[in-house]
C-alpha cells in the first residue's frame, strides 16, 4: 500500500478525465509508448476522453502501440462479444493508432501455448508496457487471473470461475453462451509494466478494493500483488473507496 497513489472521484466521467491525464502524460513524453488496455464498462469514459483529446490535438496515437490484457477463448475477432471487437468499436476505430500496432490475444489460436509465447515476445520486442490499465473483478481478478494458490507468470489460458462467468452473462444471450476459458496476460506480465493505473467504480467493489490494497498479499486475491509494484495509481469513485 505504501506506493499506491489514490484519487477518489465523484463519478465515472471524472474518473475518465483523471485516467486520461495519466495516459496523455505518457503519450506526450514517449510518442511510441506501449499501453496495456482493458475491456469492460469501467474504462469506457477513459476511452471516450482519449478519443476527444486526439480530435482536439492534445495527443497523437500514430506511433502508440497497444497490448490488451485478455480475450475469450473460442471467439473470433469479429464476434460481437470478443474483446478485439470491443476495442475496435470503443477506441481503435476512432483514433490514429495503426492496426498492426494493436495486439489482442488470439481466441481462435490452435496452439495456445505458442500464441502466448509470441504475445510475450511481441511485448518484449516493443520494449515492455509503459502504462497498464486495469479493472478488478469481484473476486480480485486482474485480467482473467482468477484466485489461485500461486501467481501465474506469463500470458496463459485460464478456466473462468463460476463467479466470473455469472458476472459476464449479461453480455450474452444466455449463460450457456459465455465462454468457459480465456487467454490472459499473467500476473508477471502485468507486474512488468512500468506504470499501472486501476480504475474502479461502484459500491459493489468496495470490499475487494479493501482486500487488494489493505489486506494481505495472497494469490487468493490476485490483485493484492499490486502492493509490491512501485508505481500504481488507483482511481475510484466515492462509492468504491473502502476507507
Amino acid at each position: 500500500m505504501i506506493h499506491t497513489k489514490i484519487y477518489v472521484v465523484k463519478n465515472p466521467d471524472e474518473m475518465g478525465v483523471k485516467a486520461a491525464d495519466l495516459f496523455e502524460d505518457v503519450i506526450q513524453s514517449k510518442p511510441a509508448c506501449v499501453i496495456g488496455l482493458a475491456t469492460g464498462s469501467t474504462p469506457l469514459p477513459l476511452y471516450r476522453e482519449l478519443i476527444a483529446r486526439e480530435k482536439a490535438g492534445r495527443i497523437d496515437f500514430t506511433n502508440v502501440r497497444s497490448a490488451n490484457l485478455d480475450e475469450y477463448k473460442g471467439l473470433a475477432p469479429d464476434h460481437p462479444q470478443s474483446y478485439r471487437k470491443f476495442m475496435q468499436d470503443n477506441l481503435f476505430d476512432h483514433i490514429a493508432i495503426k492496426p498492426e500496432n494493436t495486439i489482442v490475444p488470439d481466441g481462435l489460436a490452435e496452439d495456445v501455448a505458442s500464441m502466448c509465447c509470441n504475445y510475450e515476445a511481441q511485448i518484449e520486442k516493443w520494449g515492455g508496457v509503459d502504462l497498464q490499465l486495469l479493472g478488478i473483478g469481484h473476486d480480485g481478478h486482474i485480467g482473467f487471473n482468477e484466485p489461485e494458490d500461486y501467481f501465474p507468470g506469463m500470458t496463459h489460458e485460464v478456466k473462468l470461475t463460476e463467479m466470473t462467468i455469472d458476472a459476464n452473462k449479461r453480455f450474452f444471450d444466455s449463460i450457456d453462451d459465455v465462454p468457459k476459458s480465456a487467454i490472459t496476460m499473467g500476473i508477471g506480465t502485468i507486474m512488468a509494466a512500468k506504470k499501472i493505473v486501476m480504475v474502479v467504480t461502484g459500491a459493489d467493489k468496495k470490499d475487494i478494493l479493501h482486500k487488494t490494497f489493505w489486506g494481505p498479499v495472497t494469490p487468493e486475491v490476485p490483485a493484492s500483488i499490486l502492493q509490491f509494484h512501485p508505481d500504481v495509481t488507483l482511481i475510484c469513485d466515492e462509492a468504491a473507496y473502502p476507507l
